[in-house]
């Protein structure tokens, strides 16, 4: 094995040890010993293992052929050599059409190696995705499947083909396109059949879209189709629930009968009738394609951003830069000091489908995004996974739990230890994968089925919690909040004026951020049913006291060991508090929307007792609102600002001069107007004691939008948003 590889002594044993490979092959394939793929790349034609190990030569010590069926032989040091499967069976190429034209008799063909290592680096990438897939075939089934796509990749594309095209070469080549530039399943069809009409009869190439997509079938990843009650109760899965036909709780059908379309029926039959599920969800398991993301060399690399590339000054630019992220690293040192260990950011919220503005159809993705990556890679697309797709028309509200619960289990086995063994492509090693659920964003309704967390009546506030201050209003029939003054420090001059708040001053100290012991303490004993149906049991309304006030459930991610341990839990997104904001100010300044300066507004500061009578007088418009006059240059200043392109949309489409107001504002637009155009458009219009508050807030809003926030900062623009809001 280790003589001169051009002697007969080596070709005497090279023949020895291909005949010992052939009959040890495991589902056909076999690991190559040379010095490059050291047992690592597999392939299924001895041909190309006896070109590796002539050109290459045998990796130093394989005396015992244990990936090749040899067992037990005592080394030199009398030793017995052990099985090394930290290795895991990934081939680095698959060309073995390619290698069979180029070797014959256990020699290379040609001379130029360099030539060869670059036909088995273009390789590279799908021979590892096949290998993927056949390492986690499990049923006879799929093995069947993959050999279909094993003989795809050495099938040509059309016969005599010279180029070295294949049918899943140039399916994929074609599917990807597809992808990349948003082709619909109709268009690609048709594409499809001009292609193969252009190519030699015989071809290979697929006639539709549904067999395109056949052919790669096994390369795909996992997505699991799973069963709900009509009411939202239970998942019809695992051992207690997978079998039963009717919901436990509700006792609803688990299946519903669809009648399809009467003219599929002939005479005077009647229409065909199918029985379908009467609610599924979508489930896409995210350990698989953890394992895949580390299989590419650059993701790999990528993932340990977060603790060795990432800047470290002083400054905000990343999760990893905040008090949270410390914290845990104090906390959980064992998983903190392997770089490669995920951090996740979940959201979700309701979406339509179907772009029917008028439709209550509601379909909720739960998201998850990873930290570990750059600020400008975390939000990109192809690094967002979608596990969980929860069918509409209803929102799950309060019993998102339900649909939640397998990515919690996933969640609860990547945080065990050890974790999940991966291979990482960038440190040619296997490891123990483990992730961590940082923190779920989500506007104000989701966050409250999120978290539990009541976000109505008087205890809504996600700080305060049971001290929150809220006043209700008769004829708005709503909660406001008043009392934000308690944030200010303890001598400030607003604090002992209480001519603006209804006559009374504000002693109190400011409320402490609740603590994860302290809020599991307050959710721990509440009892819910899941459902919407008669079985379902909340928290009863008549006897809602204390704790059980501020809470609707206790949450399912408390079942996470590291959430009590975690000082922010749920978050608002900030784009969905600048669009609110946005939207309510300019309602008050009569430019968007129905105007706030309603009759029952002010009968309700009436009742408040105002000092001034400033609404009283029903013909009279209010302080904050724009007069005829003011929106005259309000929209002429507006009109005249151009920005760079690519920065807003067009200013001169979301308003309408006609009527002097804003229309289609978006999300984006909210945020340029709140940041950067309203304190300039404002300027000189309305009374000082209402413009600043609104360019304070403005600048706030500003400031924590940036890529970079000072941590110095931090603490005076707290200061800055209390004083706004209490002058507002």
């Amino acid at each position: 094995m280790y003589s001169d590889r051009r002697g007969s002594e080596f070709i005497t044993n090279l023949h020895t040890f291909l005949n010992v490979a052939n009959a040890n092959k495991v589902d056909n394939f076999m690991p190559c010993p040379c010095i490059d793929c050291r047992n690592v790349a597999e392939y299924s034609s001895s041909r190309i293992l006896q070109g590796h190990l002539l050109r290459r030569g045998f990796i130093p010590g394989y005396y015992c052929w244990s990936k090749h069926g040899e067992r037990g032989v005592r080394q030199e040091d009398n030793e017995e050599e052990e099985d090394d499967d930290s290795y895991p069976m990934s081939p680095e190429e698959f060309g073995d059409t390619a290698m069979e034209d180029n070797e014959e008799d256990g020699a290379p063909r040609g001379d130029n190696e360099e030539e060869q290592r670059e036909s088995d680096e273009t390789a590279d990438g799908l021979g590892r995705v096949i290998s993927d897939a056949k390492r986690d075939c499990e049923t006879g089934k799929e093995k069947e499947k993959l050999e279909t796509m094993l003989e795809d990749h050495k099938k040509p594309l059309y016969p005599n083909c010279e180029d070295g095209s294949t049918k899943l070469g140039t399916t994929l080549e074609l599917l990807k396109w597809k992808a990349d530039f948003g082709c619909s399943d109709t268009g690609f069809e048709k594409l499809l059949q001009i292609i193969k009409s252009k190519l030699p009869p015989d071809n290979e190439l697929p006639a539709t879209t549904h067999e395109a997509k056949k052919v790669i079938c096994p390369l795909g990843l996992d997505v699991q189709k799973i069963h709900a009650c009509i009411n939202d109760c239970i998942l019809y899965r695992g051992e207690k629930y997978e079998s039963i036909d009717k919901c436990p709780v509700c006792t609803a059908s688990r299946y519903k009968i669809r009648q399809d379309d009467p003219g599929d029926a002939e005479g005077d039959d009647e229409p065909p009738r199918k029985r379908v599920p009467a609610k599924v969800m979508w489930y896409a398991p995210i350990i698989p394609r953890l394992k895949r993301l580390f299989r590419n060399k650059e993701h790999a690399r990528l993932l340990r951003w977060h603790k060795e590339e990432r800047k470290k000054d002083g400054k905000l630019r990343h999760p990893a830069d905040g008090s949270q992220w410390r914290k845990i690293e104090r906390d959980h040192s064992d998983f903190t000091d392997e770089a490669r260990n995920l951090w996740f950011g979940l959201s979700t919220d309701g979406m339509n489908p179907f772009g029917e503005q008028s439709c209550s159809h509601s379909t909720w993705p739960v998201t998850l995004c990873i930290y570990n990556l750059p600020p400008w890679l975390c939000m990109k697309r192809k690094f967002i996974m979608m596990p969980v797709l929860i069918q509409g028309p209803r929102q799950p509200g309060n019993d998102i739990d339900v649909y939640l619960r397998p990515l919690v289990d996933e969640l609860l086995e990547l945080w065990a230890k050890p974790g999940v063994h991966v291979w990482d492509e960038d440190k040619q090693e296997e490891f123990d994968l483990r992730a961590l659920l940082f923190v779920t964003i989500n506007d104000w309704p989701a966050l409250s089925n999120i978290s539990g967390q009541s976000n109505k009546g008087y205890n809504a506030c996600t700080h305060c919690l049971d001290k929150t201050k809220g006043i209700y209003l008769d004829k708005c029939k709503k909660v406001v909040y008043l009392g934000c003054r308690q944030f200010l420090p303890p001598n400030h001059i607003v604090r002992k004026k209480g001519k603006h708040f209804n006559g009374e001053a504000d002693h109190r100290k400011k409320p402490k951020l609740p603590k994860g012991a302290d809020v599991f303490g307050m959710v721990n004993d509440l009892e819910v049913i899941f459902g919407k149906g008669p079985g379902s049991q909340s928290v009863p309304k008549d006897t809602v006291t204390g704790h059980a006030a501020m809470w609707k459930k206790k949450s399912i991610f408390w079942e996470l060991p590291y959430w009590v341990d975690l000082e922010v839990r749920s978050s608002i997104d900030v784009m969905h508090v600048t669009k609110n904001l946005c939207v309510n100010l300019l309602g008050f300044l009569g430019v968007y929307g129905k105007s706030k300066d309603t009759p029952e507004a002010r009968e309700d500061q009436q009742r408040m007792k105002d000092p001034y009578h400033r609404h009283t007088d029903k013909g009279r418009l209010s302080s904050y609102a724009l007069t005829k006059a003011e929106k005259e240059i309000f929209f002429e200043c507006l009109r005249s600002i151009k920005v760079p392109a690519g920065f807003s949309s067009n200013i001169k489409g979301i308003i309408n001069m006609a009527e002097k107001k804003f229309q289609n504002l978006k999300s984006h637009d909210c945020h340029v107007i709140m940041t950067q155009l309203l304190p300039v458009a404002l300027r000189g219009l309305l009374p000082e004691n209402v413009r600043v508050p609104i360019v304070k807030l403005c600048a706030f809003l500003n400031a924590i939008s940036q890529k970079v926030i000072d941590h110095a900062s931090l603490e005076r623009l707290q200061k800055d948003v209390v004083q706004c809001l209490s002058q507002f």
